[in-house]
């Protein structure tokens, strides 16, 4: 949908002796803001929201898309951090990546059928498939994921050419001008957030493993468990909250 933040929160489960439930509620919390996003935009969309809002361009939206995203990306990173400290193998790695990249898909199709015109080609979902991958390439690295990572925030402020214009193209980041698109979400400058979430999870599992790793109060374990199963809530969310708001019309049409 335009200017929507189509984030869902990959959540890479891991089986260790800690458990990441503020990882799992800050996770959560992003996708409750994602939600609420979601259905502002469906309510302006079938005309319900009054005043009319710009998702476009109003800063109000904008903004709040941009930190959506942000917030999600660092998740991802601390979460790829907690990962790694448990001991994924690349086997289990790539089984969860299967299901982000199957969903990437659906997500593809699914626009194409609803927004012809502006199908999501590489939102959200694809730009996590690939990033996923490329921090974990990249982890070994330590504290050169900081000074990598803002390589990858700045570039895109001052290299873009016409070449990386087209679909196949600009999901590398380097454009001229943002693609007419449902949902964008390039490789640059998102992998540098990534990366900083990562090395900002590495640091804290040495030094300070309690801001992970530590309890959670009980009145947010809701959100926890809400973000344990980000990408099915956020594969889900928006067909029911689309599905809700038609049939609300066709009632009182």
């Amino acid at each position: 949908m335009p200017g929507a933040a189509r984030c869902r929160g990959v959540a890479l489960n891991v089986v260790s002796r800690d458990r990441f439930d503020r990882l799992d509620a800050l996770r959560g919390a992003a996708i409750v803001w994602m939600a609420l996003f979601h259905l502002a935009f469906d309510l302006n969309h079938f005309g319900l929201l009054e005043p009319a809002q710009n998702f476009y361009r109003d800063p109000f939206w904008t903004v709040q898309r941009t930190v959506i995203v942000t917030l999600f990306m660092a998740v991802a990173g601390l979460s790829l951090a907690a990962a790694l400290d448990a001991g994924q193998g690349w086997p289990r790695f790539w089984r969860r990546w299967a299901q982000i990249a199957a969903c990437a898909l659906l997500v593809s199709a699914g626009s194409a059928l609803m927004f012809p015109r502006s199908w999501i080609s590489f939102g959200v979902l694809h730009g996590f498939a690939v990033m996923l991958v490329l921090a974990r390439l990249a982890a070994p690295l330590r504290w050169g994921l900081l000074p990598l990572g803002l390589a990858c925030v700045l570039l895109p402020l001052f290299v873009a050419h016409p070449w990386f214009d087209t679909r196949l193209t600009n999901w590398i980041g380097l454009v001229t001008r943002k693609p007419v698109t449902e949902d964008y979400a390039p490789v640059l400058p998102w992998l540098g957030v990534m990366l900083w979430g990562l090395a900002a999870g590495q640091w804290l599992l040495v030094r300070r493993r309690g801001v992970i790793a530590g309890a959670l109060p009980q009145r947010m374990r809701p959100l926890a468990g809400l973000g344990r199963w980000s990408l099915t809530f956020y594969m889900l969310h928006q067909p029911v909250l689309i599905g809700a708001l038609m049939a609300w019309r066709a009632l009182v049409a």
